[in-house]
């Protein structure tokens, strides 16, 4: 069985990943499992209230999660050029958006990657998985496989081995409605 398929699997099973993104490893899980975002956010001891991010291998897999028809043709023109690549854009949200992945918004930040395994990894599960950096909240983002197992153990994460991408930084993060910079990349 490919590391691929043991991911989905854990996914399937509830379970909260680690994995290899553009700059640093995330963590994420289904994003309609409420056991599944609980575990993740008590994992990393986050806030409930910050929200996380869907990251997904195309645009498709993202619009059950968004509200398309709020954004103008042009915004959402603006969007498709960045993806897939490191940029995450905050959209409004539709109904089916957990609050535990929006957080204390009525929007969600998504992101079609660039990262082929997890485009593969998105593609096998067939929709988007949440993603937020793999660490404890106010520690460094972990960079390896390693780093994950000594910051939240594997008891707790099935840790997809794999390489992070090039990028030195977290993904910039925009608001699609007025395209202005929250957040660096």
């Amino acid at each position: 069985m490919m590391v691929i398929d043991q991911a989905v699997d854990a996914l399937k099973q509830g379970k909260v990943i680690a994995y290899p993104t553009e700059a640093v490893f995330g963590v994420g899980c289904d994003p309609d499992d409420e056991k599944a975002l609980e575990a993740l956010i008590e994992l990393k001891q986050r806030d409930p209230s910050k929200g996380l991010i869907l990251i997904a291998a195309s645009f498709d897999q993202l619009l059950p999660y968004v509200d398309v028809s709020a954004l103008s043709a042009e915004q959402l023109d603006t969007v498709f050029k960045s993806w897939p690549g490191p940029v995450t854009w905050v959209m409004p949200i539709s109904k089916k958006v957990h609050e535990l992945v929006h957080g204390q918004f009525d929007s969600v930040a998504v992101r079609v990657t660039d990262h082929e395994m997890v485009q593969q990894l998105c593609l096998e599960f067939g929709k988007p998985i949440t993603s937020t950096s793999a660490n404890l909240s106010g520690l460094p983002p972990c960079l390896t496989a390693d780093e994950v197992e000594s910051q939240l153990g594997s008891e707790d994460v099935f840790i997809l081995q794999g390489a992070v991408g090039n990028r030195n930084k977290p993904s910039e993060i925009k608001d699609a409605r007025s395209l202005q910079v929250l957040r660096q990349g």
